[in-house]
């Protein structure tokens, strides 16, 4: 394991080959929840040809798995705080790998919904695992670019997915995309068990004695000069999300849990809505795929700008410039379909500036809260998150039927965006920053 100081050092500076391992291995799970976040989008055309969907319950599928993770982040994510960062890894892969295995033997649109609102779960959980652990384990120097690294790996698993997926669906049916898809998942939870290693910090904070606990900090608020909680505000689980509330916080959790559910909100809108559009305007069906192709590839590029960036230029201050700069591109993107390679290159940069804006949300968010309630708080505002993606789709649907444009549906989701901008603005950063601001 290494000494204290060695694991004290390692907080700042160069990382080793273990923390980097588990970092690696963080990705790794992230890439298979872009497979089983969004299996059911890949294979919904099969689905509603053999089971005679309607639209109501296309959209329930389509929902499923988002009211899950909701879910997963919100309740089961901060048992973390309590059993470990590694056990909840484990279970929630285990959990979403066995319900993606079942989806293979489901026999109508309900029972495959429900079991896919349960992989949901697994997924949400394992999203806020990662993002903590790979906080907990990388160095000051390299957290930024550590956590975007996550986002790029969910990105790349959503394009590998969706390229497996098509090979699958159209050769041996959509229920081999779902069979694959569970055994990747359970194949990562093998390899977690076998090399996946705890948090130290994690570890530090539980083995401290309460009357120790208010004067060791963890490992990694050494070097941020951070104040850390007390023992007793380290062991709040099961007591509710009050701690998150304090005095000390509520205004962190406030305004990145808006921020979150706004950013979200406008991101599954682009996501949804720049390939229709696209072929709206008088481009191909195949332009339009390669349109969202080039949104997520744009994304994944964003999300590692901003992680290399971040700890030069402050992971809030590129954050406020990609919501601020989207915003404006997003008022420009229906004057610009009327030039196909342009409408494609304002897809590009659209999605590079959402994901990087994601990313930079991911790099806040574990940057608010001490060791033991790292995992709940982080639960909290992805859960709150979600709801953003939840009620994007339904609200753009309620104002197409009231006959809103494009360019009006456009402005108002880049609307969100600034406010986004406004709730970070207003929010007083993570520790680390107000760290850095103090020292200089």
């Amino acid at each position: 394991m290494g000494s204290v100081i060695e694991r004290e050092h390692s907080a700042t500076g160069s990382m080793a080959l273990g923390q980097w391992a588990v970092i690696g291995m963080c990705m790794l799970f992230n890439m298979i929840n872009g497979l089983d976040t969004l299996a059911t989008a890949f294979v919904l055309s099969s689905l509603s040809a053999e089971w005679a969907l309607n639209g109501f319950q296309q959209g329930i599928l389509l929902s499923a798995s988002l009211i899950g993770m909701a879910s997963g982040s919100t309740f089961a994510a901060p048992m973390a705080d309590r059993h470990g960062r590694r056990p909840l890894l484990l279970a929630s892969l285990l959990l979403s790998g066995t319900t993606m295995l079942l989806s293979f033997w489901a026999q109508g649109p309900w029972s495959l919904a429900l079991l896919r609102a349960l992989t949901g779960i697994g997924v949400g959980a394992t999203l806020v695992g990662a993002n903590v652990l790979t906080y907990e384990h990388a160095s000051l120097r390299r957290r930024g670019l550590a956590i975007s690294l996550q986002s790029v790996a969910f990105a790349l698993g959503v394009s590998l997915g969706g390229l497996l997926a098509h090979a699958l669906n159209e050769t041996v049916g959509w229920r081999y995309v779902f069979l694959a898809g569970g055994s990747f998942t359970l194949a990562a939870g093998l390899t977690g068990a076998l090399w996946l290693r705890e948090s130290f910090e994690f570890l530090a904070v539980k083995s401290l004695p309460a009357q120790q606990a208010d004067h060791r900090p963890a490992l990694s608020n050494v070097a941020t000069n951070s104040p850390v909680p007390s023992l007793a505000s380290q062991r709040l689980f099961g007591r509710g999300y009050r701690q998150h509330f304090s005095t000390r916080q509520w205004r962190e959790t406030i305004s990145l849990a808006t921020a979150f559910f706004l950013v979200m909100f406008c991101f599954y809108f682009v996501v949804s809505w720049t390939p229709t559009l696209l072929v709206q305007t008088g481009a191909s069906e195949t332009h339009g795929i390669k349109g969202g192709m080039l949104l997520n590839t744009g994304g994944m590029l964003g999300a590692l700008l901003l992680g290399l960036g971040a700890n030069r230029y402050g992971s809030r201050q590129l954050l406020l410039g990609f919501l601020l700069l989207n915003a404006v591109l997003m008022t420009l993107m229906v004057p610009a379909t009327q030039v196909l390679s342009l409408a494609i290159g304002m897809g590009f940069t659209l999605g590079l500036l959402l994901n990087g804006a994601i990313a930079g949300l991911y790099i806040l968010a574990p940057q608010i809260y001490g060791t033991g309630e790292r995992a709940s708080g982080v639960g909290l505002v992805l859960g709150l998150g979600r709801l953003g993606s939840i009620l994007s789709p339904v609200v753009a649907g309620v104002l197409l039927d009231a006959h809103w444009s494009s360019q009006a549906l456009f402005t108002f989701y880049a609307s969100s965006l600034l406010l986004a901008a406004l709730a970070i603005a207003w929010g007083r950063g993570g520790t680390e920053e107000r760290a850095g601001r103090s020292r200089n």
